[in-house]
This record gives structure tokens, sequence and C-alpha cells, in this order.
């Protein structure tokens, strides 16, 4: 009787060891990312918003857009431009292929929804894409007025102006589709980038056109579903221990707000053992599933205090402030 006692006190000594060296191993508390300030990736640059009730995946959403309070369209120079001056430290943006072998800076899968044409942008040469209005679709009323129609005409750009025009500029391009032909052309142009311009980009999108850009592109930093799985599935098994997975190194992770407290080590924790592995995390609103951001400063009060990775967001020019003010009294 008295060696059975002795044996379930041990197992209760050793399971409270092992909790403690979990607890330990992966608590933030001894994280220093208090002092540290997130980066902003302003995504499609400053675009017009709108309400995610109701929305589906066919939804034309430039015709459900929230009454405009300011004059940029998504994925334009202008509203990059804006982006990076409200205090963007990235900026996403869309690519899609035409017909002359270019890649045109728009998101939706078809032109119907957005501009005065129909069809696809292979259709149309880079050249005629940028006669069309991408503004001429946009109304926040149920159609009784087009505030943007006539304003939009020139402003869909190539992604290698884009690049030009903003020389020092930080980047994620996403590819649209999950064709590998895609992934083969971006390769080849990206791969006449110096390597100090490479270091600001990064690409993601479907599986497949991802896989075959880093195949070519080794040192690129590159996120897809596929790796991001590759990654995760791994870390939630084995991260306790403090063990990084390869498939995490040199990468990017996009973590839903929903999915993020179940990670080992989150957030300071975590996030440091990513940057250690030269991998960038930036975490998503809701669930992940439909680019949602943090677009008003009430929405940043549900990230925890120390979370110092990056934070996605549809409305820089709404909190960017937020964290001027914070490397202000940090530099203090």
């Amino acid at each position: 009787m008295r060696f059975k006692k002795v044996v379930r006190s041990k197992i209760g000594l050793l399971f409270l060891l092992l909790f403690s060296f979990i607890y330990l191993n992966n608590s933030s508390l001894f994280t220093k990312s208090s002092e540290e300030v997130p980066f902003l990736l302003a995504h499609r640059g400053l675009a017009q918003t709108f309400s995610m009730e109701g929305i589906k995946n066919d939804t034309c959403t430039a015709e459900h857009i929230i009454e405009p309070d300011h004059p940029y369209l998504e994925n334009t120079i202008p509203s990059m431009e804006a982006a990076f001056g409200a205090g963007a430290d990235i900026v996403e943006f869309d690519i899609k292929p035409t017909k002359d072998g270019q890649f045109a800076v728009f998101h939706d899968w078809t032109l119907d929804c957005r501009t005065n044409v129909k069809g696809v942008t292979k259709d149309y040469t880079m050249a005629e894409l940028r006669k069309i209005d991408i503004g001429y679709g946009y109304t926040a009323d149920n159609g009784k007025t087009y505030p943007f129609r006539g304003k939009g005409v020139g402003l869909m750009p190539s992604m290698e102006e884009v690049l030009a025009y903003f020389p020092e500029g930080s980047f994620l391009i996403h590819i649209k589709s999950d064709d590998p032909e895609e992934g083969a052309i971006l390769a080849q142009y990206l791969s006449m980038l110096p390597d100090k311009r490479l270091s600001q980009l990064t690409v993601y999108g479907g599986d497949e056109p991802v896989a075959l850009l880093k195949k070519q592109l080794p040192n690129i930093r590159v996120m897809s579903m596929a790796s991001l799985k590759g990654c995760l599935i791994p870390y939630i098994a084995e991260g306790w221990t403090g063990y990084i997975p390869s498939s995490c190194e040199n990468t990017q992770l996009h973590i839903p707000e929903k999915f993020a407290p179940w990670l080992w080590g989150w957030p300071g924790k975590f996030v440091k053992r990513m940057e250690n592995v030269d991998t960038r995390v930036i975490v998503v609103a809701g669930d992940g599933g439909w680019s949602e951001g943090f677009d008003t400063v009430k929405d940043t009060k549900r990230l925890p205090s120390i979370y110092s990775g990056g934070i996605w967001t549809n409305r820089i020019d709404r909190i960017a402030q937020l964290y001027r003010e914070k490397n202000t009294m940090v530099g203090e």
C-alpha cells in the first residue's frame, strides 16, 4: 500500500514538473515584447470597405461599400501612396495576368463587378486595362449613386509600375490563382531584381504557384495554405518543447485571431521564436476567411498588449496613429 502511494506521489511530481516546464517554456511573461511596437500591413493599400454581413464568394463587394470617407480605390498607386503616408510598413496588392504577359494589379476574378468592361484581365493587354474605369461599379446606396464612376480611368497599374514607383517600399504580393504558370512567370520577373529588393517582397497565394516560385527563388519569403499548415501542424505537436520545425524557417505566417491563442507561446514567445528563424508573423481578424482586418482602434484592443508581430488592416488611416504614438513613447 505504501509502495503504491510512493509511486502515485512520484507520478504526480513528474506531471507537476512537466506542467511547470511547459508553462514556463511557453509563457510570454519573460519576453520583452512590451517595448516593441507591431508593424502594420495595409491590405490593398487604402481601400473602400464594406460590411461583412451576408457576403458570399460571388458577392460584388463594390456594390456594398460603406459610405466613402476617403477618395482612394484599392490596388492603385494613389491608394498605396496614401497607405505608406499614413504609416504602413508593408502594403499588400493582388496580381492577375494580362494578355501580353504582364501582371495587372487587380483583385477580382473578373472585371465585371468594379469596372465598365466584362471578362478577365487575361482578355486584355496592359495598355487596354489602363483605359478602363476601375471605379465604375462602386455604390453605397444600392445603385442610386456611383461616387467613383469616371474617376478610376487609368488607375489600374502593372506590378512592374508599382515596384518602380516605390523602389524602397515593402510589399506583400498576392497571386490570386492556383495556376503554377503564374508562379513561374512571377519567379522569372523577380529573379532579375537585386537581393536587397527581393528582401523587401513577400509572395503569397495558391499552393502550386507559390511552391514553384519558392523552388526557383529559395531565399524569398512566401506563404500559402500548404506552407502555413506545413509549419503550424508540426509546431502544434512539438512546439511546447521550444522546437521550431524547419518548415517554419524563412517564411510568413498569417495567423487568424480566432486560432492564435492555441499556439504554443502566443503571443510574445511565439513571435520571438519565429523571428529567430527569419519568419514574419501577421495576425488577421476573425477566422481569416475573408481578409478581415483590425480596422479601428477598438479592434486593436483585442490584441494582447505585448503583441509585437504584424497587424493586418483595411484602414491604415484609422489605426496607424495609435502605433506612432507608441513608437514615440518607446523612443523617449
